[in-house]
């Protein structure tokens, strides 16, 4: 299962230029999405999704549609008010007019009973009521109108429920705000499975994406796999031989901008360019010599040195590039690796798994894969992935587990867009290669494989 780091997240969307859109990572915000897909031996299918980062019930054509219904019957609710008060002020005029009809009949009898006398005076008070009455005929007519229009909101109001009524049976039994809190309990779920899934089998290498070009043909760059989320210090070292400036940026963003926070001039000068930042400490080889050096960058100080035995050194077993790449250091998410060559093993790799402390050597792994066929090699869950080359047209050609100590011959092939690389090592936070491609500072992403076993299983 892959899981997209912060640090894609951040170089796709502000820092990265000359990526192919149609490799663009999938966005947590477009939904379930299936990543990639396998077998296991059983035959079942293993696929990766990623977990959206909004509720799905909101894109949910059926729910959208019912709210679409409520917050018209809302609106609806409201006009209906509106015409309550105004049919209230008009019923208040009703009833103003029926007393003066009442006024107006007893004027008419007192008419009838004394036509002669009265006449006169009493048409002159009838003219006078009837002009008072004439404002209200717009108005009766105005609360004709309102009367059917309220007629006609009962009647759509009344269709309305019937349709809320035949999408809430056909959702099911569950109200919207259950149909939420499930699939929020879903997702959570499913983020709590991709935390545990720390480890797999490499199954593809994407990309490059280049993050800055810088430097000489030949260096390292690096984060540090045990920092905390908001820790994302980088470190850049050019040069394979003859410097000792280690330069750190506090982001992504100030190492693409130039931006250093500090400058740490080490006790020694370093070889080859595989070195590792890993809790907090770098680790790296000393020149002309098979030490390896433990130097913490808060303290500003040597914490631990210590040789290791029999390494070849000094281009006696470097990688193809050359350039006094014998001793490789590199971590996973089991630990501190150092990778080598022996004479006691005819030149062919060691695997060393370290103690971060005192560098002393907990365990080693004897292959049968020449030092000096390998391209570059990296760690991914206690297994080493191997290069066939530097150059164009390098692949993963060989692997070694160091729990099973089997290896196997591989073909997962890579994009070497600048054709020549001196650094290749796997960040266990980030899930990326991080590479130094001919000067340029580049990042690849992996697929790995994960077979998730439930408690069904035996």
């Amino acid at each position: 299962m892959q899981a997209t780091s912060n640090l894609f997240n951040l170089l796709l969307l502000s820092l990265l230029a000359g990526l192919d859109p149609s490799k663009t990572q999938i966005s947590p915000k477009e939904g379930w999405q299936v990543y990639s897909s396998a077998q296991d031996p059983d035959g079942r299918c293993i696929c990766t999704v990623v977990a959206p980062e909004q509720n799905l019930c909101s894109r949910d054509a059926k729910s959208r549609q019912l709210r679409q219904l409520l917050e018209k019957v809302q609106n609806m609710s409201q006009s209906i008010e509106v015409l309550n008060l105004r049919t209230q002020r008009d019923f208040q005029y009703v009833l103003k007019m029926e007393t003066q009809m009442k006024g107006l009949k007893a004027k008419f009898r007192q008419i009838e009973d004394d036509r002669k006398t009265l006449m006169t005076k009493h048409f002159q008070e009838l003219k006078e009521k009837m002009d008072e009455l004439l404002p209200l005929i717009p108005v009766l007519e105005q609360y004709k109108t309102d009367a059917k229009l309220i007629t006609q909101f009962k009647e759509e109001i009344r269709n309305l429920s019937a349709v809320l009524t035949g999408i809430q049976e056909e959702i099911g039994a569950y109200d919207y705000e259950e149909l939420h809190q499930r699939v929020l309990s879903l997702e959570t779920r499913l983020r709590d499975c991709m935390k545990k899934l720390t480890c797999g089998k490499l199954m593809k290498i994407t990309g490059p994406i280049t993050v800055k070009t810088s430097g000489t043909r030949f260096g390292a760059w690096m984060t540090d796999p045990l920092a905390s989320e908001k820790n994302n210090r980088v470190w850049y070292m050019d040069s394979y031989t003859n410097n000792k400036i280690v330069r750190e940026y506090k982001s992504i963003a100030d190492f693409v901008s130039g931006a250093e926070s500090r400058t740490y001039n080490l006790p020694f000068k370093w070889a080859g360019t595989n070195h590792v930042v890993y809790n907090g400490s770098l680790y790296f080889n000393k020149y002309q010599s098979n030490i390896i050096i433990k130097y913490s960058f808060d303290m500003g100080r040597v914490l631990a040195q210590r040789s290791l035995e029999y390494a070849g050194f000094h281009n006696v077993y470097p990688y193809t590039w050359g350039g006094f790449s014998d001793i490789d250091l590199m971590a996973d998410e089991i630990g501190l690796w150092a990778v080598y060559a022996t004479n006691q093993n005819a030149g062919n790799i060691v695997i060393s798994q370290l103690n971060q402390d005192t560098l002393e050597v907990m365990k080693s792994w004897s292959t049968g894969y020449p030092k000096r066929s390998a391209g570059e090699s990296f760690m991914i869950c206690g297994t080493l992935y191997v290069t066939n080359s530097h150059l164009t047209g390098a692949k993963v050609y060989y692997s070694y587990s160091t729990k099973t100590s089997t290896y196997e011959y591989t073909d997962i092939p890579f994009h070497n867009q600048y054709f020549h690389i001196s650094m290749l090592d796997y960040n266990a936070r980030d899930r990326a290669l991080y590479a130094w491609n001919n000067g340029h500072q580049v990042l690849f992403n992996v697929t790995l494989f994960h077979i998730i076993k439930t408690e069904d299983d035996t």
